[in-house]
């Protein structure tokens, strides 16, 4: 699956390719595409997308934490606090973090 995903970010050329992200903005992505996958589950297609989802946040948000000279275990620790909140907030039906997620997975390139 790590494979599939550099392969996608290569093909995603240069328009997409030079579009950069904040870190804060990665690590929010990676914890609500995480956290959504987690709590789908992988069976069904939405979960699958999910799944594609929280793969290339949680890479995007390491590219930048090194671009931006972060800790990897650090920003690695950043990820996991963003999971654990964004699983509380979509479990208690946050409508906003719904919405983040949704522009989070438009964000995010397809990798199917």
């Amino acid at each position: 699956m790590l494979l599939v995903a550099f392969t996608a970010a290569l093909a995603l050329g240069p328009a997409q390719a030079n579009r950069l992200v904040s870190y804060d903005e990665a690590v929010r992505c990676a914890g609500l595409t995480q956290a959504a996958s987690e709590l789908e589950g992988g069976e069904s297609r939405y979960g699958r997308q999910l799944y594609d989802a929280a793969l290339y946040w949680s890479l995007a948000a390491m590219q930048a934490a090194t671009t931006a000279g972060r800790d990897p275990t650090a920003a690695e620790d950043d990820q996991t606090r963003a999971r654990l909140q964004s699983v509380r907030r979509l479990s208690a039906g946050d409508a906003e973090a719904r919405s983040a997620l949704q522009r989070c997975r438009q964000k995010a390139p397809r990798l199917d």
